[in-house]
């Protein structure tokens, strides 16, 4: 009789990335929602046609060494391995999130920023090398976590900064402990309140997700702030899941414990905030503006945060100080008619 050969798989670690456009209900945040409610919204929710999240060539081979496998799942990203393999502490899984949904752009926060593929070439090197500006890595080294004991939530993005000079339409930022949104550009720009309590609400990828880049000494023209693009990382790459087997001092954010899998592993979270816009009302018959609302307010798949008819996700306008394109944005609105 032939001997059978069973290995137990436990998992090493899970990634949930949670889009609030298909979670909110209207103006209520999907956190603030009955946990019935909840549990709802997450059973129909699903990541399948939206991303596509794939491991590097690197973490292929790492995950095939350790005899381990990856998968894409409704909500993110499952890694598991076999309960008796031990796991360098300096062990490094890193996958691309790629955008499958030609929507994704109009509803969801954050993405009118540039993302331009620049190439600067180094004579002394004779290597060209290539940076994708403004794409987030989302690490567990570098994370905020939320809450405390049973209830802590692990996030992948970096705590929300206080307010600066240069900061763009959309970016988050912290302000005397309250969690504001930009509604136009610096200088000068419009602030929308998102929460009383930053600290109470979870922590939504923002701008400082993207690393600050370090080029070769001598090299210009590298973007402040992105990625560098090798042959492992396609170029229409929207992020970067970067997940340490050990994070130095921190238990909660580490995969392992002594070298293997630890009985509770760690349930990691990337929140994509939705957009919010002013709603402008036109008559569908001759086009001109009727009415709008005096804040931006968020799109929805579900629910309605106005009191009128709601938007599609649609197209994003924006009104730009002076009229010039060239200019900082003043405000983003979208149109509907009726």
């Amino acid at each position: 009789m032939a001997e059978r050969v069973t290995t137990g798989y436990k998992r090493l670690f899970e990634v949930r990335i949670l889009h609030h456009y298909w979670l909110d209900e209207g103006s209520i945040v999907f956190d603030s929602l009955t946990e019935a409610l909840k549990t709802k919204k997450l059973l129909s929710y699903s990541l399948n046609g939206i991303v596509s999240i794939k491991p590097l060539h690197s973490t292929a081979l790492l995950l095939r060494g350790l005899k381990a496998f990856a998968r894409q799942t409704t909500h993110g990203l499952v890694v598991a391995i076999p309960k008796n393999i031990a796991v360098p502490d300096d062990a490094l899984f890193k996958f691309t999130i790629e955008i499958t949904d030609p929507g994704f752009f109009r509803y969801s926060s954050l993405t009118l920023q540039d993302h331009k593929i620049v190439d600067c070439y180094s004579p002394g090197e004779d290597i060209l090398y290539r940076y994708k500006e403004n794409v987030p890595e989302f690490s567990n080294l570098t994370g905020a976590p939320r809450g405390s004991g049973a209830g802590k939530q692990l996030f992948l993005s970096k705590e929300i900064p206080a307010i600066t000079a240069s900061d763009k339409v959309e970016y988050l930022v912290n302000s005397g402990g309250a969690l504001l949104q930009l509604t136009g550009s610096q200088p000068g720009a419009g602030t929308v309140e998102l929460s009383t309590s930053a600290a109470s609400v979870p922590v939504y990828y923002n701008q400082l997700d993207s690393p600050v880049l370090v080029a070769p000494p001598g090299l210009t023209g590298a973007p402040g702030r992105g990625i560098q693009l090798t042959p492992e990382i396609p170029d229409n790459v929207f992020g970067i899941i970067s997940i340490t087997s050990v994070k130095p001092g921190d238990p909660d954010y580490s995969c392992t414990n002594g070298g293997f899998i630890k009985d509770n592993y760690p349930v990691f979270q990337i929140r994509l905030k939705n957009r919010s816009v002013i709603w402008k009302y036109m008559n569908k018959n001759t086009g001109l503006p009727v009415s709008e609302s005096t804040t931006p307010l968020p799109l929805t798949f579900s629910g309605n945060a106005g009191t009128g008819q709601k938007p599609s996700a649609g197209l994003i306008k924006a009104d730009y100080e002076g009229g010039d394109p060239a200019g900082r944005i003043d405000r983003i609105y979208t149109e509907i008619f009726e």
